[in-house]
């Protein structure tokens, strides 16, 4: 590899991982403000949690539908398209949002910014695994991940010192100035040459036309999960659990929310590493689900000891739950280069959209069950479902992405 080229995989890592930066910090920034923000508009009580899950299924449904848009856009007009046109659609939706004046125009807000958010990781994966060289893509993934994961710290730390609507303007401004910096960014020369070939691209249904293909498709998506039940459930509705676990002094969602994401930065740099050293991401998949599953025990068993108690297993939880870097780097390798930005791009929305079930399932049995033990029976079912899903996947460390599907 030439000066030139190292150069221009370098820039690719680099903006992959700020537009990642930026995507999680308006993706994370309604857990922080959700309780604010829903107060500025008259709510309390129950109505912060009803109307919260209502507006987080409304983002989690926008990315579940644009995962698919951006996907197919992405294998059939290139990876630096989607990167452009997402960024700018979540932006403007961030900045819009922060002049709703109504839960209805929150909710539509939330709804477009989900659909822009879905194409970022996706497209930014893709374009990063097919410019490095194989033996060490893990390593440019891990970068993305773990740098972008951060955004998460720097939302928290905004959404405390102003406003909400000033948080989303900050969020809205940040994602516009990003795309001033993917000028020099070029596309994927493995995308180029299949483009050439003849072979259909952006075909979403062929992931559906073999067994194989969709069992490795299911797989991919049944893994992350638990990630999401991690965040969309035991740290956005932290201050509703630790109450009914009895806790006095109740956690702060924007503190809870830092806590995690900064856990979760050190498990994905770690994950990544640990699966570029071991030579495995099924391996490391299993180590870091059995790690999640510990640590959501000590959730609901440790942390209602005391406040700084459930501040520390959060931290823990956000380690353990630390393996999006080789989880996204799974489902970018486990499909050729016709596919790939769809199936890379649809598969994290997919388990972002699945929120809308794991909550739904949540608020469901609350009422019978009460709010820990209803976080606690959802938490075993995503668990359990993540260990049986890792049997579905190849092992594909150092795999040639060279490859397109008929």
């Amino acid at each position: 590899m030439d000066e030139k080229t190292k150069r221009n995989v370098m820039l690719t890592v680099v903006v992959a991982a700020l537009g990642y930066f930026v995507d999680i910090y308006d993706l994370i920034l309604f857990s922080i403000v959700r309780v604010p923000s829903l107060k500025s508009f008259g709510l309390s009580g129950e109505a912060l949690t009803d109307v919260g899950v209502r507006l987080i299924n409304c983002q989690m449904g926008g990315m579940l539908i644009g995962g698919i848009l951006w996907g197919i856009l992405g294998d059939k007009r290139g990876r630096l398209t989607v990167l452009f046109g997402s960024i700018l659609t979540y932006s403007l939706a961030n900045i819009a949002n922060g002049f709703a004046q109504t839960v209805l125009q929150y909710e539509i807000m939330r709804f477009v910014a989900g659909v822009g958010l879905a194409g970022e990781l996706g497209a930014g994966i893709t374009l990063v695994s097919e410019v490095m060289p194989k033996e060490k893509r893990g390593i440019g993934t891990t970068i993305v991940a773990g740098v972008g994961i951060l955004g998460a710290v720097v939302a928290a730390l905004v959404g405390d010192a102003f406003s909400w609507r000033t948080a989303y303007f900050v969020g809205g401004g940040l994602g516009l100035a990003l795309l001033f910096v993917r000028v020099g960014v070029t596309e994927s020369g493995m995308f180029e040459q299949t483009k050439k070939s003849g072979v259909r691209h952006g075909d979403f249904f062929l992931l559906f036309r073999k067994a194989t293909r969709l069992k490795r498709y299911l797989a991919v998506i049944l893994v992350g999960i638990p990630v999401w039940y991690a965040v969309g459930i035991l740290v956005t509705f932290s201050p509703e659990i630790a109450k009914g676990m009895g806790l006095v002094e109740l956690p702060k969602p924007s503190t809870a929310v830092m806590l995690m994401y900064s856990g979760l930065a050190v498990g994905d740099f770690g994950s990544g590493f640990l699966s570029h050293i071991l030579k495995s991401r099924k391996k490391v998949l299993f180590g870091f689900l059995t790690l999640s599953s510990l640590a959501t025990v000590a959730y609901f068993t440790i942390g209602r000891s005391s406040l700084f108690a459930f501040y520390v297993v959060v931290v823990i939880l956000g380690v353990a739950s630390g393996y999006w870097a080789v989880f996204v780097t799974v489902a970018s390798e486990q499909f050729g280069t016709n596919i790939r930005a769809t199936a890379t791009t649809t598969a994290p929305n997919f388990v972002r959209g699945a929120v809308v079930i794991v909550t739904s399932s949540f608020q469901l049995l609350k009422g019978p069950l009460g709010v820990v033990w209803s976080a606690a029976v959802v938490g075993v079912v995503v668990l359990g479902i993540g260990f049986l899903s890792i049997a579905g996947l190849e092992e594909t460390h150092g795999k040639d992405l060279d490859f397109t599907e008929d």
